[in-house]
């Protein structure tokens, strides 16, 4: 039935028109009866939206972060997980911060980093580390696990870089360069026989002389933004650790949560692929088509692929053996998955994962989900927002966007 669908004068080679494909699901409305078959022509009728509203360049982007903003982020500035006794993490501050930059709101982003700061970081991220938890407890609100998360901490100390760059602010530029200098010196460590690398946080991921890992807290373009930062740091060698990372965590082609790495360089893969590691896919998907590593990384995690070629829903959990044992992954899944398909260039897979994706807007919230969770809007966040082009990373790392760049 694709192949029915004419292509828009003047427009990329997967451009189709809208019109054409309601007009061809109206028409087989009209020739097929009975339930299974009224089934099937609406699944088409989304998959032809979906392509249409990807490929002819309609941007959701937008309205998402608008709607993010109404349903998850209160007057104080504070990104607030309605699924988890409204707590607040510095993930969801940072992952905020970024997509501010994205949308060249700075008020919000001041009001983000304010709230932050005065919140999670004793009032100065240029001496403190954010902690990673806020929330209630024993009748009062406040830092619940002061221990710090380097997956959030990175993507604060390269947001507020790249916004010293794009809104000619020195002040971001140097809090950037003055948390970036904390995580190095709290949240890395030198493995023998191994080298540098990224902890996923200050406290916890020691012990006797292994250390626990988790990949998807290390996306590479960000570490390779941070090797450019004046004087001598680990940034460099981390950066060209992470491919090798990706695949001796990845035994199966499915990246696992965490990975435990022992002295000469054994690595034990945790049991399970899943909330964490879909984030894998994300960063990789992502990366300039120049960048080092980017082959090696999407090799190492091709099992997603092939396992989307028999079953186009993402799976929510995989054992480090490549076995599934929870076959539905939520919605923002394959949002997080769109970046990774469309660098193996698989226009089926792509297709696939967006009809889901529009088939799960609800539009009272103009969310994805039933009901709209907070992970899953940051992966749309992230996944529409890069293969929408409203921002991209250059193969050194540098943050490009719309209006920047």
């Amino acid at each position: 039935m694709l192949a029915r669908l004419s292509r828009t004068s003047g427009e990329g080679p997967d451009c189709w028109k809208a019109s054409d494909g309601l007009r061809i699901a109206k028409k087989n409305e009209v020739n097929y009866v009975g339930g299974r078959a009224m089934r099937h022509v609406l699944l088409v009728t989304v998959l032809l939206l979906a392509s249409a509203n990807t490929s002819c360049g309609e941007e959701r982007w937008p309205a998402v972060w608008k709607s993010y903003v109404a349903g998850f982020i209160d007057d104080q500035a504070r990104v607030i997980d309605h699924d988890a006794n409204d707590r607040t993490t510095s993930e969801a501050q940072a992952y905020a911060m970024f997509f501010a930059l994205v949308a060249n709101d700075r008020p919000r982003f001041d009001a983000l980093l304010g709230w932050t700061e005065r919140n999670l970081a004793a009032g100065d991220l240029s001496a403190h580390l954010p902690a990673w938890l806020w929330g209630r407890g024993d009748n009062q609100w406040g830092v619940l696990d002061a221990n710090s998360a380097s997956d959030a901490d990175v993507w604060m100390a390269y947001t507020l870089l790249e916004a010293g760059t794009a809104w000619s602010e020195p002040r971001y530029t140097t809090l950037g360069t003055a948390l970036a200098a904390q995580i190095g010196a709290n949240e890395t460590a030198v493995l023998p026989d191994f080298g540098p690398v990224l902890l996923p946080g200050a406290n916890g991921f020691r012990h006797d002389d292994t250390y626990r890992l988790n990949v998807s807290y290390m996306p590479l373009q960000l570490l390779l933004r941070f090797a450019q930062l004046p004087g001598e740091g680990p940034w460099r060698q981390i950066a060209d650790h992470v491919p090798e990372i990706v695949r001796r965590s990845s035994p199966a082609g499915f990246p696992t949560d965490w990975v435990d790495l022992a002295p000469g360089g054994g690595f034990k893969p945790s049991e399970l692929s899943s909330f964490d590691a879909i984030r894998v896919y994300l960063w990789a998907g992502m990366l300039h088509a120049a960048t080092a590593g980017r082959e090696e990384i999407l090799h190492a995690v091709s099992g997603m692929a092939g396992r989307l070629r028999g079953q186009p829903i993402p799976p929510a959990k995989v054992t480090a053996a490549g076995q599934v044992t929870d076959a539905r992954g939520p919605v923002g899944f394959s949002a997080a998955l769109l970046p990774y398909l469309t660098a193996l260039a698989d226009r089926d897979l792509v297709r696939a994962q967006e009809a889901r994706l529009q088939s799960a807007i609800d539009t009272k919230s103009g969310l994805y989900g039933n009901p709209p969770r907070y992970y899953d809007q940051n992966l749309v966040l992230f996944g529409l927002g890069a293969v929408e082009r409203v921002f991209w990373f250059d193969q050194n790392g540098g943050l490009h966007t719309r209006w920047h760049r």
